[in-house]
C-alpha cells in the first residue's frame, strides 16, 4: 500500500508542479512578484535557462541529457533495490516526478523552466518551483536511505560484544 501511496503522491506532485507553472504563466508577466505569505515567500515569475543557480544556463541540451542520465539511473535504483526499500521508493518517486517536471518545462518551454517561488527572507537564493521541492526532498530521503543502509551494514559487520565474536569463530578452522 506504501508502494502505491508513493506513486500517487509524485504523479500528484507532477501535477501540481505544472498546474502551478500554467497558473504563473498565464496569471503573471514574466519577472511579476506578489506577495503570497508577507514576509516568507513571494510568487516572483522567472525563466531559468539553467540548472540549480542558474549553473549551464543556456545548455539546455546538456541539462535534459543529464536529467535524462539521471532518471536511468533512479529507475536502476528503484529495479534493483526500490521495492525492497519503502524509504528508497520514496525517494526515487520524488526524484523522477521532479525532474520531469522540469524536463517538461525545457521541452515544451523554449528551454526555459518556470520557477516563482521565493523565499522573501532569503533574498539571494534562487527562485525555485514545485519540482525543485521533489527532487529536493527525494534527494534528502535518498541520502538518508545511504545513511541507515550504511548503519546498518556496519551494525551486522561488527558484533557488539567481544564474547559475541569468539563465539561466532569455528572452532574447526585454525585461528590466525
Amino acid at each position: 500500500m506504501s508502494y502505491i501511496l508513493a506513486a500517487v503522491c509524485s504523479a500528484l506532485l507532477l501535477v501540481a508542479d505544472q498546474w502551478t507553472k500554467h497558473y504563473i504563466v498565464t496569471h503573471f508577466t514574466l519577472s511579476e512578484s506578489r506577495p503570497f505569505i508577507e514576509g516568507v515567500l513571494d510568487f516572483t515569475y522567472v525563466h531559468n535557462k539553467g540548472g540549480a543557480w542558474g549553473m549551464l544556463s543556456g545548455y539546455t541540451w546538456i541539462l535534459l541529457a543529464a536529467t535524462i542520465v539521471i532518471m536511468i539511473i533512479c529507475i536502476a535504483l528503484l529495479l534493483k533495490n526500490g521495492f525492497k526499500s519503502k524509504l528508497m521508493f520514496w525517494s526515487i518517486c520524488f526524484i523522477l516526478a521532479g525532474g520531469l517536471g522540469n524536463m517538461i518545462d525545457r521541452i515544451f518551454r523554449g528551454g526555459n523552466v518556470v520557477d516563482f517561488l521565493h523565499l522573501h527572507f532569503m533574498p539571494n537564493f534562487p527562485v525555485f518551483n514545485v519540482a525543485d521541492c521533489g527532487v529536493v526532498i527525494g534527494c534528502g530521503l535518498l541520502i538518508l536511505y545511504f545513511i541507515l543502509d550504511a548503519f546498518g551494514s556496519s551494525r551486522k559487520k561488527a558484533p557488539a560484544d567481544p564474547a559475541d565474536a569468539a563465539q561466532d569463530e569455528s572452532p574447526c578452522e585454525p585461528k590466525s
